[in-house]
């Protein structure tokens, strides 16, 4: 599954004030971002995104102080779920699906695969964002054609 899940998703931004001005334009439904440092670039570009899901890790270490705390000062209710590394547990599942935006997602473990559960879950017309390592930012539609695609993806999984 590694190789399959490496490729980006939807459309790769190498530029993250590019993806920002995409985003402007698209204004979508709802706004989720997955993992510590798009969320806090999304929240210092001015977004508030509806769903944040973080685990104060950014590859496999401690977030800095300073997302940190762009991420704390971002005050939404919070949901704390657990998710091991690797894996998509039904607690985060039900987290997504049952999200009263804004809600900022608590991980305890890790968030890598919560892309996908939060595009399923996503109403038509959201947009996730979430890091390509080394290579930037990248934005999924929610739509119909996706969710179909993910819904594969997770089939593999089980």
């Amino acid at each position: 599954m590694r190789p399959l899940l490496k490729r980006p998703l939807g459309k790769l931004f190498p530029d993250k004030e590019v993806a920002f001005e995409h985003l402007r334009r698209q204004r979508p439904a709802r706004l989720i971002t997955v993992g510590d440092s798009v969320t806090a670039n999304f929240l210092e570009a001015g977004f508030k995104p509806d769903i944040a899901v973080v685990d104060f890790l950014v590859m496999r270490s401690a977030a800095s102080e300073g997302i940190k705390k762009i991420i704390d000062r971002y005050k939404i209710p919070t949901k704390h779920v657990r998710n091991p590394p690797s894996t998509i547990t039904g607690e985060l599942q039900e987290a997504l699906k049952n999200a009263a935006p804004p809600v900022k997602i608590i991980v305890e473990g890790e968030e890598d695969l919560a892309v996908l559960p939060a595009l399923l879950t996503a109403p038509a017309g959201s947009v996730v964002a979430y890091g390509q390592l080394g290579e930037g930012v990248v934005l999924v539609e929610a739509t119909n054609e996706k969710k179909r695609e993910i819904e594969k993806i997770l089939k593999k999984f089980r």
